[in-house]
């Protein structure tokens, strides 16, 4: 099974344990205009004006001062968007639907917080399941 995996440029500023903190030298994977790239760099760039700093795993050993190459699997990002927003949208969509249906503008408000309130907990307790999976975390490849 062949592992992809994006790649952006940082350094790293501080050491804490097994992890660094890395300042990334540019929003997103820089894929944009590629098949298969999100468009993270344009929103960076629009809602983000302050350096971007990351935990990532620093298995590779890397210091402080250090240029490296970050990788995190191809798909992670994405999935990761549409669990964080299509989930709650949805979920908040399909109760204000119900909701309305039983009563009104009332039943519509109940019904999307209805919605909302289970699918913040899924995503929470998906995230804690998924936070120990090396193969989803951001690590250091390699040091220029």
């Amino acid at each position: 099974m062949r592992h992809e995996h994006n790649t952006v440029r940082a350094v790293v500023r501080t050491l804490d344990g097994g992890e660094a903190l890395v300042e990334v030298e540019q929003g997103g994977c820089g894929r944009c205009h590629e098949e298969g790239g999100c468009g993270g760099q344009q929103l960076t760039q629009m809602f983000c004006s302050g350096p971007k700093t990351y935990r990532v795993d620093n298995a590779f050993g890397a210091a402080v001062g250090d240029r490296v190459t970050i990788a995190i699997a191809d798909g992670s990002i994405r999935q990761s968007a549409n669990l964080a927003y299509g989930l709650p949208l949805t979920a908040a969509i399909a109760g204000a639907m119900a909701g309305m249906a039983l009563g009104g503008d009332t039943g519509a408000m109940l019904g999307a917080l209805a919605g909302l309130v289970p699918a913040f907990i899924y995503i929470r307790q998906r995230a804690s399941r998924s936070a120990g999976n090396p193969g989803q975390r951001p690590h250091i490849v390699s040091r220029s």
